[in-house]
């Protein structure tokens, strides 16, 4: 029987997590499918595993790549070469398909005929287990698009294990995955977007995308590669390859709405990641991304928040330092230390007014109202400047506020520090006093020994607020740590010693870079009252759930 859909299982080195994704394959809702691991020269078990599997299910084919060829394009392509169904699926070894993914894609081909379907991804932290709807706003709704000139904001959608396609399709246009290179999903999803005469987007959940944020070198995926250097160029050189593309085939018009994604997605990533990086590494970025930046259309640029523009320019006039601070506020409306006005009353980000009028028209700040904002959303920028670990689980923290907007009065400000672990905040109020104009200071002392855990513990992480009180209004704002010290971990009785806790105080190692505490049960805690809690616990969360549920219908 020839199958409807032949599902590619890419892996290389990867048996442990092997079996779970080809399981996701094998128990599909719609079972005429055929299953083909594609096995990049593994030298670990990967190969005995994949023979067990397929010793266990007849719709396993095995395939192995005689010598390993670096990427995910060679072990696809070549799996695409002998697959034997009329549609066709991807997926990479440390994912899975939901359970009726083949079901749902299929079924709208067979609605009409379309060159591809596409469905939803739900993409989860390893680490945490946060889980999150990949691209959520462009998959709220069945539809069907006769090109991606309907909806060039596809174009952020590059994944291209989260489509079916028809083989028929791929094989009219010479359509295959781009050898030698990485990122090649974004080359072979731009073309996929270009040719399609059309395609389907249905919002059902198809794909499970594992994020391991913290995985050995060796074990991470190229996305979070981001510190070579080899991985900047990369990403870079496939964009060129995509905008050959896009004007070789008469798509010109898409230019703004890709290179508006690379800002706002691609190069975003790596600033977010600038803080954490040396001298010389910023200089060889600036250096790699620079001439490509140079090449984008300025009304991409312009349909950024004002907080990414400034880093990008900073970027590009070459000054990383500066680059570094603005980095650190991305997404957490943090205020840079200090502006400048103009005669004309125009401010910009930093101590001087920028030379160039490219330069002038990218670092103005105006448009952030830093004087104007009411005070609850106000920009401030809360810095610790010194951190002394004490007695215990104590610290005592130097906290330093730029206040560049002049918001805040002349004298001594009331402020407070706040940690909620569990349902009881720990609230340490203290004074923060101006150093000069815009700038202020103050010293806090914080005991975590005196938090109120709940009796069953509290396992997780919280980073601490800063909270500024002014003529009865609050405002409330991350703070920043500095981004490297050395961590320390104290074990902790709460309750009189009923519930001992580990507890680390570390920088947080990614993202702005704020203080970080993590709580750690330990002992009876962890091992009788926590699991005890949780099994009471489950009906009565599960019965809340279904009236939630049931009140919504």
């Amino acid at each position: 029987m020839i199958p409807d859909v032949t599902v590619t299982v890419i892996v290389h080195n990867d048996a442990e997590r092997l079996p779970r994704a080809v399981a996701s394959v094998c128990r599909q809702t719609h079972p005429t499918i055929e299953i083909i691991i594609s096995d990049d020269h593994s030298t670990d078990e990967t190969p005995q595993v994949a023979r067990e599997l397929a010793a266990q299910d007849p719709r396993i084919r095995l395939l192995r790549l005689p010598e390993n060829s670096g990427g995910c394009s060679a072990p696809r392509n070549r799996a695409l070469e002998i697959a034997r169904a009329p549609y066709l699926m991807f997926l990479d070894s440390d994912d899975e398909l939901t359970e009726n993914a083949v079901e749902l894609l299929l079924a709208a081909h067979r609605e009409q005929e379309i060159d591809f379907a596409m469905g939803a991804v739900l993409r989860i932290m390893a680490d945490t287990g946060r889980r999150s709807t990949w691209m959520r706003h462009l998959v709220t709704e069945r539809r069907t698009l006769d090109g991606i000139e309907m909806d060039p904001r596809l174009l952020f959608e590059h994944l291209a294990t989260s489509k079916m396609y028809a083989r028929a399709f791929l094989d009219r246009h010479g359509l295959r995955f781009p050898g030698g290179i990485h990122y090649e999903d974004q080359l072979f999803t731009a073309q996929a977007y270009c040719l399609a005469k059309s395609f389907t987007v249905i919002p059902d959940l198809v794909y499970r995308w594992y994020v391991a944020p913290q995985a050995a070198p060796q074990a991470a995926s190229i996305s979070n590669q981001r510190h070579k250097l080899t991985n900047v160029r990369d990403r870079v050189h496939v964009q060129l390859l995509i905008d050959d593309f896009l004007a070789a085939s008469g798509h010109e018009s898409l230019r703004e709405d890709k290179d508006y994604k690379f800002l706002k997605h691609d190069f975003r990533m790596y600033a977010g990641d600038l803080p954490y990086r040396d001298e010389s590494w910023l200089a060889s970025f600036a250096d790699l991304v620079n001439p490509y930046l140079a090449t984008l259309t300025p009304s991409a640029y312009a349909r950024l928040p004002r907080t990414e523009r400034v880093v990008l320019q900073l970027v590009r006039d070459r000054r990383l330092r500066d680059a570094q601070l603005a980095a650190r506020g991305l997404g957490h409306a943090v205020a840079p230390r200090q502006v400048t006005t103009d005669e004309h009353g125009r401010t910009y980000w930093g101590d001087h007014i920028p030379p160039s009028e490219t330069s002038r028209r990218e670092l103005e700040v105006t448009d952030l109202d830093l004087d104007t904002r009411p005070f609850p959303s106000a920009q401030f920028r809360h810095e610790i400047t010194e951190l002394t670990h004490g007695p215990a689980a104590s610290l005592d923290l130097t906290i330093r506020t730029y206040d560049p907007g002049l918001r805040l009065p002349v004298g001594p400000i009331r402020a407070s520090l706040l940690l909620t672990p569990g349902r009881h905040r720990l609230t340490i109020p203290f004074r923060l006093s101006p150093l000069h104009p815009g700038v202020f200071e103050g010293q806090v002392h914080l005991d975590l020994t005196t938090a109120r855990l709940p009796l069953q513990g509290f396992a997780g992480t919280r980073h601490p607020l800063l909270r500024l009180t002014h003529q009865n209004l609050t405002h409330r704002a991350l703070l920043l740590a500095p981004l490297t010290f050395p961590p320390r971990t104290t074990h902790v009785d709460y309750h009189a010693g009923a519930t001992p806790h580990r507890v680390t105080v570390e920088p947080e190692g990614r993202g702005p870079g704020r203080l970080q505490v993590r709580w750690e049960p330990v002992g009876v805690t962890a091992r009788v009252v926590r699991p005890v809690v949780r099994r009471v616990a489950r009906p009565k969360v599960r019965r809340a759930a279904r009236l939630v549920r049931s009140a919504l219908r």
